[in-house]
């Protein structure tokens, strides 16, 4: 497992990580953070995978669709969740979720999907209307009986404080979006005091495992979207037919 390791995380970006998807060949594999090298992309095509890969800006959705995806993600900036920026840092340049979307699909032939504060049927039906290709949903997963959501975090969403995130590199040294908790409060959502990617993750471990000991989510990442109403503790297929209602296939 240690050839997987970057600074504490997963290096998904490995030849190890694709033998072993290999053996499953997805039929869609999706990517973050831009594309891996060249080389690792075209032996994923190789094996029959429709490839996807988060743009936050229409330089990147350009960027997306000269270097081989089958399709774009149009990450809003309402999203929860690492931001999926790769050419550029500047957080000015991020927009809403339709305002991405109306971008991307004016500029690029390729299938796009919007996420990022899809919450209910109506927001599906807004992207759609629009001309998305399809929805990407995660906040409003976040309460379903299936997920790992941890304790803190479910009581976090269900709480008022759900109604205040930020965009934050304390966590992990790249840009998220959470709920406000101490951390954030005290140094900034955006501090240069945090190591770079991936290594604060590393380094604020040891106090965020402190304090949820005792209760508290004041280290703990709270990702979360800036839409939370759909949140529901419910099956996913429960949640996943009421996204769909209303929407012709």
């Amino acid at each position: 497992m240690e050839e997987l390791r970057m600074g504490g995380l997963v290096n998904f970006y490995s030849d190890t990580v694709a033998d072993i998807l290999e053996e499953f060949r997805p039929q869609v594999v999706s990517f973050h953070f831009g594309l891996p090298e060249k080389a690792l992309l075209a032996r994923v095509k190789a094996w029959g995978a429709t490839v996807l890969s988060t743009a936050t800006t229409l330089e990147e959705a350009l960027w997306l669709e000269a270097n081989g995806v089958d399709g774009i993600i149009a990450q809003g900036l309402e999203a929860g969740g690492h931001r999926g920026m790769f050419l550029s840092q500047e957080l000015g340049l991020q927009v809403s979720t339709y305002s991405l979307l109306q971008q991307i699909l004016a500029r690029v032939s390729l299938p796009v999907i919007a996420t990022g504060g899809i919450s209910d049927a109506k927001d599906v039906s807004a992207a759609l209307s629009l001309g998305a290709a399809a929805v990407q949903v995660g906040t409003a997963y976040l309460l379903c009986d299936e997920t790992n959501t941890s304790t803190l975090h479910r009581q976090a969403i269900k709480s008022n404080r759900s109604h205040k995130t930020v965009i934050t590199n304390l966590f992990s040294g790249k840009p998220a979006r959470g709920i406000v908790n101490r951390v954030i409060q005290e140094l900034g959502p955006i501090s240069e005091l945090a190591p770079e990617f991936p290594h604060a993750a590393t380094a604020i471990t040891a106090i965020r495992q402190a304090a949820e000991a005792q209760g508290s989510s004041d280290f703990s990442p709270l990702w979360c979207g800036q839409n939370t109403i759909g949140c529901k503790e419910i099956s996913a297929a429960e949640l996943t037919l009421e996204l769909a209602r209303g929407v012709e296939v």
